[in-house]
């Protein structure tokens, strides 16, 4: 009988050919055994269908150019023009990178980015924007719940579970998705301390190998490792991660490096230049996050940085009126299936932005 071992002659249970025949004759359970060529076989139609799936994923990728982008961010996101420009050629060079069948002896690096800006400003809005205008899948991560493994907490592997979540568990789809991580100051380096930073720059240590790009095993179906949970094998190298946090008190040692002169007298810069300078987040450098307390490996694999403005009460009124799904139209509509017609006055569009800085919403 094929696969079994009968008169001293040891046949493959698939192609039914004898041990002299083969290179090479591996045995299996329950007297079972497969050759080299039926390996071989086996091997290239999974290498096959692997190729099929990830063209299939590239395919569904709707790559538009920056100017493009930008021009539909426009539609949804007010103000943040610089912003949305960075953000727009980031995202178009990370996914160019992946589409691009060209060959090239130039290893090409992620552009993961890092966005800072208050509360509020559209950090995570511009990132959901743009992961929708793509087609790729996008999942959003807390880092205030990230622990070292080992701790009570999120380990870093199941930002990726999310992922494949949003990608309906087709893994090879998840590969070419977007990761935002919000918050992502809270895990800045603890000052002054004597304990195991569990939640701090253990985290960003272990964010490294997924923002670098590496093979990971993701516990599918459960948020905890253990030997009877299934395992998946995600490869982070084209996933695009965009890190997102208000950094508070960044201001303050930006201000302070741009003030810290020996000069005195006339020369000097006064201690309350900065003081009330919109933009002073857009001055940011790797020497302030680090002050702050992000580490050098982390910042890194951060290459892009991105900043944006807090809001004016002109911004918060134009956001109200003027986006294509700005929520005044949203109950205009809604009214407007009872037969309501709907209007505001400007008078009380700026109340309703005045209240809203007020609440820091």
């Amino acid at each position: 009988m094929a696969g079994k071992k009968t008169e001293d002659i040891v046949r493959c249970s698939f192609c039914n050919k004898t041990q002299s025949q083969v290179r090479k004759m591996i045995a299996g359970p329950s007297g079972t055994y497969i050759c080299d060529d039926c390996v071989a076989i086996c091997t290239e139609i999974i290498e096959e269908e692997l190729d099929f799936n990830d063209r299939a994923a590239l395919d569904d990728i709707n790559l538009l150019t920056p100017e493009e982008m930008k021009a539909f961010l426009d539609e949804y996101v007010i103000g943040q023009d610089e912003a949305k420009k960075v953000l727009s050629v980031a995202v178009y060079n990370h996914y160019k990178r992946i589409t691009s069948k060209m060959e090239s002896d130039v290893d090409l690096q992620k552009s993961n980015i890092l966005m800072l800006g208050p509360t509020g400003s559209g950090k995570t809005y511009l990132a959901q924007t743009l992961a929708k205008l793509l087609g790729v899948p996008f999942a959003i991560a807390d880092a205030t719940t990230l622990t070292e493994a080992g701790y009570v907490g999120e380990d870093v592997e199941n930002i990726l579970l999310k992922l494949i979540q949003a990608a309906d568990n087709d893994v090879s789809r998840a590969e070419y998705g977007i990761i935002y991580i919000d918050e992502i100051d809270k895990i800045a380096k603890k000052k002054n301390t004597n304990t195991r930073d569990v939640s701090g720059e253990s985290v960003q240590q272990e964010l490294l190998k997924l923002l670098e790009g590496s093979q990971v095993e993701v516990p599918v179906g459960s948020n905890q490792k253990n030997a009877l949970t299934p395992m998946a094998t995600v490869n982070t190298d084209n996933i695009l991660f965009i890190c997102g946090g208000a950094f508070p008190d960044l201001e303050n040692i930006i201000k302070e490096r741009l003030t810290n002169t020996t000069s005195i007298g006339f020369g000097s810069d006064p201690k309350d230049k900065y003081d009330k300078d919109p933009d002073i987040l857009s001055k940011v450098t790797n020497q302030d996050l680090r002050e702050f307390g992000m580490i050098p490996e982390f910042l890194g694999r951060l290459p892009v940085t991105v900043t944006l403005q807090g809001l004016t009460k002109e911004f918060l009124v134009r956001i109200l009126k003027e986006p294509k799904n700005a929520i005044l139209k949203q109950y205009k509509k809604l009214l407007a299936m009872d037969e309501v017609n709907l209007n505001f006055d400007d008078d009380a569009l700026e109340w309703i932005a005045e209240q809203a800085l007020k609440k820091d919403t």
